[in-house]
């Protein structure tokens, strides 16, 4: 088995680059690529879903950002232990009506040896916004640029 660096035991840093990662690979809205950091057999509970393994991993995202258009996520760990992260998140969207929204939530996730997430649990809550309060922009087609503000320089 291949590994996916970095592997537990997590220390401050290499923590904050799994989240970092992690958030890279959400906002390609590739759903083939962020599948790879899970177990083949990974657990999650997204808000009220509950998704087991790879491939309704795939479906759920394929789904996902089927719905949700112009996807911008920021993470930030909130805690860690030697094969835990905790993170908080928000991430901005519009629905197929042009409403935009920005969801605020947090994940707790569980990692093997390999550093691949065993387990995801994700409590997310939707909230309207207009187009003139968004917060995130950078070009979709790159990862957030490194002096893009933090959630926390953002207040949120």
């Amino acid at each position: 088995m291949t590994d996916k660096p970095p592997v537990p035991p997590f220390a401050d840093e290499s923590a904050a680059l799994k989240a970092r990662l992690a958030e890279n690979a959400w906002n390609s809205c590739d759903p083939q690529l962020v599948a790879q950091a899970y177990s083949v057999d990974s657990v999650w509970r997204n808000r009220s879903v509950f998704v087991t393994g790879r491939a309704q991993i795939v479906d759920f995202l394929s789904d996902k950002w089927r719905r949700e258009h112009e996807y911008r996520l920021i993470k930030e760990v909130w805690a860690h232990s030697a094969d835990r992260i905790a993170v908080r998140f928000a991430y901005e969207y519009h629905d197929d009506s042009g409403q935009w929204f920005r969801a605020y939530g947090n994940e707790n996730w569980l990692f093997d040896e390999h550093g691949l997430m065993t387990h995801r649990h994700a409590s997310i809550n939707d909230v309207p916004i207009e187009e003139g309060e968004r917060k995130f922009f950078w070009d979709r087609t790159s990862p957030r640029p490194a002096d893009h503000p933090s959630l926390s320089d953002l207040g949120l």
